[in-house]
């Protein structure tokens, strides 16, 4: 982590608790299991939409873009470094809103969601899954990609593909298999 990229964490820890953990090819910050920022490349970016939305549109904040071999992806977290730097009061508000809908968004994914309306997931996952004694959305969660997948092998007998290990972290990280990096690849392999 650079010195900006520490910057940044700080005056965040500030704001309000959080976790830091690899995402994107940066470090997301979470609060409880919800990413609210995304700090990458020296710049800090917020979750986007709900009560940001005007505010982003009004400072012009540029979205987000994760560069893959063979694609660009573009993800709802937009850069507010400028503001960082100019406007704390702002700053502020923004991180806090950007917790709000970051949370707010994963509430309704798992009220109203079933597993397979999460990214990656179809009625066939969510079958195996069921079938392994996971029941709904927060418990696959909770339990996570590593735990789900160890519980699908075991019920399928061992016959199952390592990119279900993918799947499974891209559903509850909200993006699609093919955006997980391969230090999260490697830690989640170090979990099975």
């Amino acid at each position: 982590m650079n010195t900006m990229d520490s910057r940044f964490c700080r005056n965040i820890q500030k704001i309000t608790s959080c976790t830091k953990r690899s995402m994107f090819g940066g470090i997301g910050l979470f609060h409880g299991q919800a990413m609210f920022a995304l700090v990458f490349d020296g710049l800090i970016y917020v979750k986007g939409g709900g009560e940001n939305s005007d505010i982003l549109k009004r400072n012009q904040c540029e979205p987000f873009h994760h560069v893959k071999k063979r694609s660009i992806a573009t993800i709802n977290y937009f850069n507010i470094s400028a503001i960082f730097d100019t406007d704390s009061i702002l700053f502020a508000q923004l991180i806090s809103n950007g917790i709000h809908i970051s949370f707010d968004e994963k509430a309704d994914r798992q009220s109203t969601k079933r597993l397979r309306d999460l990214p990656n997931m179809q009625l066939r996952l969510e079958r195996m899954v069921k079938k392994s004694g996971i029941k709904d959305v927060p418990m696959f969660e909770a339990l996570g990609a590593a735990v789900v997948y160890k519980k699908v092998k075991l019920t399928y007998q061992g016959d199952v593909e390592i990119t279900l290990l993918w799947k499974f972290a891209g559903a509850i990280i909200g993006c699609h298999w093919s955006l997980i990096r391969e230090e999260e690849k490697s830690e989640l392999l170090r979990n099975i």
